[in-house]
């Protein structure tokens, strides 16, 4: 039975893992298309490049998440002092960026509610 178990989490964390590369291919793949389109058409604003990079690190939580989960089910089955290095490693750094990921939202909000109170002559 235990066997069985270590099996199935096995095939979980690597499907868990396959699931995070493909939200990290995926989120840096539409990161380097929006940069580049930046690059090549006329001037862009600092919004739109804030928004870029913003739209870029929600994927990167995304994928941290993932990647957090598969850590956490497999050190259920294996826990040794590496794999919870690695745990607390991984939910250090996706904190981290989950933190200063709202604050720039938070920012990028206030300022486009500025913006609209403006009025355009």
């Amino acid at each position: 039975m235990e066997a069985g178990l270590v099996a199935v989490t096995e095939y979980a964390v690597l499907l868990i893992d396959a699931m995070a590369l493909v939200v990290l291919a995926y989120g840096a793949a539409e990161a380097f298309v929006r940069v580049t389109r930046e690059v090549f058409v006329p001037p862009a604003t600092n919004g739109e490049r804030r928004a870029v990079w913003l739209g870029f690190a929600r994927w990167l939580v995304a994928g941290l998440t993932f990647q957090l989960a598969a850590d956490i089910i497999q050190t259920s089955i294996t826990p040794g002092w590496d794999e919870i290095g690695r745990l607390a490693a991984i939910a250090v750094i996706r904190t981290f960026l989950n933190y200063f990921l709202e604050r720039d939202l938070a920012e990028a909000r206030s300022l486009d509610k500025e913006r609209s109170k403006t009025p355009t002559d």
